[in-house]
C-alpha cells in the first residue's frame, strides 16, 4: 500500500554536498474578492539587501486574503501621516494603506510603519519591528503577521518555517536526500540533514526547537530527533522492522510512532524523558500515521482493519477506538485543524481514481475536496489554520502546493532542482 511501501525502502549510506533547491512561489488561484491594500515603498529602505515592502506585499498576496496595489499604480508615496491623502487611495480602489520608514540603528535596523483605513480615513495601527542586517526578512515577516492580524482578526503565520525533503538524482540510480528548512514563503532554505538514504516524516516539536524524522542511514529505518539550535541528534528507535511516522504530543513530552517490533505495525507512545514505550494499538492489520488531538487525549491513526485504509481514533484514557471516516475507498494521513473542527487527509473516492487532499468536518461528517491534482499526499496545516501545504505532482516532478482551508487561494512551491515532498509546517515561533 502507498503509505506502507514508502517506508520499506533500504538504500546504502552516502553523504553528499548540498546544492541549492530554492522554492519559488507560483500563484495558481486567488480569492474571488481579496481586500485591496496599498503598501508604499518604505522610506530609507533603498539599497538594503532585502526589499521589505515587497516581502510584506508578497506575504499578504500569498495568504489569498489581500490584493496589493502595484507600485506603478500608486498616485503618491507618503512616508508620514501628514502626506496621506485618502482621496488618492480611494481613487485607485485601496481599502487600506501601509506606509513606513526604515532607520539604521547602532544594533541593526528599525521599521516603523502605520496602517490606515482608507474608507474610514483613520489610523488603525502604528507599530515598529527591529532586527539585524541578516534578519531583515524576519522584520518584514513579523510586520506582515501584525498587519494580517489587525485586518483579519487571525494571527499571521508568515514568520513560521516549513520542513521538506528534497531528492536529487546523482546518476546510476542513486539519489541525494536533503532535509530542508525554509521560511513559510520558501525563501532562506538551509539543509538540516544530507544523506544518500531516504528521509521521511519530518515533524516539529510544539515549541519549534527540535524536530523528529525517519532516516534510513543505518541498516533499517530509525527515528531520530534533532535540536535545531545545536544540530545535536539522538536516535530514539532502531528496532527490527518498521520505525516510522513520529508525532509529538501537544506538550512535547511524548512521541507517538509506528513500530512493528512485536509483529504487525502498531501505534506506540514514547516518553521522551524515560524512553519508556507504551503500546496503544494491537491488531493484525496495519495501524500507522498517528496524529494527536489538540488536547492530547486521543490519537487519530490510519488502519486497514475494515478492509481499506480509513481514519480511526483511540482515546488514550480508556483505549476506546472508533472509526472516523466512512466516505471513500481510501482515507489516510489525517491532520487535525487547530480549532479541532475538522481533519485534512489524503482521500480517494469509492470510484477509485486519483488521491486528493480532503477536509472532513468532525461534527457534521461532511467532506470537501481541497486539491485537484493526481497523487496528492502529506498534508500539513499552518499554525493559524488558514492554509494547508501538501506534496503533489506537476510535469512529472514532485512539488509542494498550498491551498487555503476554504479552498479560495492556491499556489505552488516547485523547487529549482530535484523533487520536493514530505512537508511539515512549524508551530508559531515568536
Amino acid at each position: 500500500m502507498k503509505w506502507l511501501t514508502r517506508c520499506t525502502l533500504i538504500i546504502s549510506v552516502l553523504f553528499a554536498s548540498v546544492a541549492s533547491a530554492q522554492l519559488t512561489i507560483e500563484i495558481t488561484q486567488g480569492q474571488d474578492n481579496p481586500t485591496p491594500i496599498a503598501i508604499v515603498p518604505f522610506a530609507g529602505s533603498q539599497g538594503l539587501s532585502e526589499d521589505l515592502t515587497a516581502i510584506i506585499s508578497n506575504d499578504l498576496l500569498y495568504s489569498g486574503q489581500f490584493s496589493p496595489l502595484a507600485r506603478g499604480d500608486m498616485l503618491g508615496h507618503p512616508t508620514k501621516q501628514s502626506e496621506v491623502y485618502y482621496r488618492d487611495w480611494r481613487a485607485v480602489g485601496s481599502d487600506y494603506l501601509v506606509i513606513g520608514k526604515v532607520t539604521k540603528e547602532a544594533t541593526g535596523y528599525r521599521l516603523a510603519y502605520e496602517v490606515y483605513d482608507v474608507g474610514g480615513q483613520r489610523l488603525i495601527l502604528s507599530n515598529r519591528v527591529t532586527g539585524t542586517l541578516s534578519g531583515l526578512r524576519d522584520m518584514a515577516h513579523l510586520a506582515s503577521d501584525q498587519i494580517f492580524e489587525k485586518l483579519t482578526g487571525m494571527r499571521g503565520a508568515f514568520s513560521t518555517k516549513i520542513l521538506y525533503v528534497n531528492r536529487r538524482p546523482l546518476g546510476a540510480g542513486e539519489y541525494q536526500y536533503n532535509l530542508m528548512m525554509a521560511d513559510a514563503d520558501g525563501q532562506r532554505e538551509k539543509s538540516i540533514l544530507s544523506s544518500g538514504h531516504p528521509i521521511l516524516s519530518p515533524t516539529w516539536s510544539p515549541n519549534g526547537k527540535e524536530i523528529a524524522y525517519v532516516s534510513f542511514e543505518s541498516t533499517r529505518p530509525a527515528i531520530y530527533r534533532q535540536v535545531l539550535a545545536t544540530a545535536k541528534r539522538e536516535k530514539l528507535t532502531n528496532f527490527k522492522g518498521l520505525n516510522s511516522a513520529p508525532s509529538y504530543s501537544p506538550d512535547g513530552k511524548k512521541l507517538a510512532m509506528v513500530l512493528s517490533k512485536d509483529g504487525s505495525p502498531d501505534i506506540y507512545i514514547m516518553d521522551l524523558a524515560t524512553k519508556r514505550l507504551t503500546r496503544v494499538t494491537k491488531h493484525y492489520a496495519i495501524e500507522t500515521e498517528p496524529s494527536w488531538s489538540n488536547d492530547g487525549k486521543s490519537i487519530l491513526y490510519t488502519s486497514d482493519k475494515g478492509g481499506s485504509p480509513q481514519i480511526y481514533r483511540v482515546n488514550l484514557g480508556d483505549n476506546w477506538q472508533e472509526r472516523v471516516t466512512f466516505q471513500g475507498a481510501y482515507n489516510a494521513r489525517a491532520r487535525v485543524l487547530r480549532d479541532g473542527s475538522g481533519i485534512v487527509m489524503v482521500h480517494r473516492s469509492e470510484r477509485g481514481g486519483d488521491f486528493h487532499i480532503a477536509l472532513q468536518n468532525l461534527e457534521r461528517g461532511t467532506l470537501r475536496m481541497l486539491s485537484g491534482n493526481a497523487l496528492d499526499e502529506s498534508p500539513t496545516v499552518a499554525p493559524n489554520g488558514s492554509m494547508m501545504l501538501y506534496a503533489t505532482k506537476k510535469g512529472g516532478r514532485s512539488i509542494l502546493s498550498a491551498v487555503s482551508i476554504d479552498g479560495g487561494a492556491r499556489f505552488n512551491l516547485p523547487s529549482k532542482q530535484g523533487d520536493v515532498r514530505e512537508p511539515s509546517w512549524s508551530p508559531f515561533l515568536n
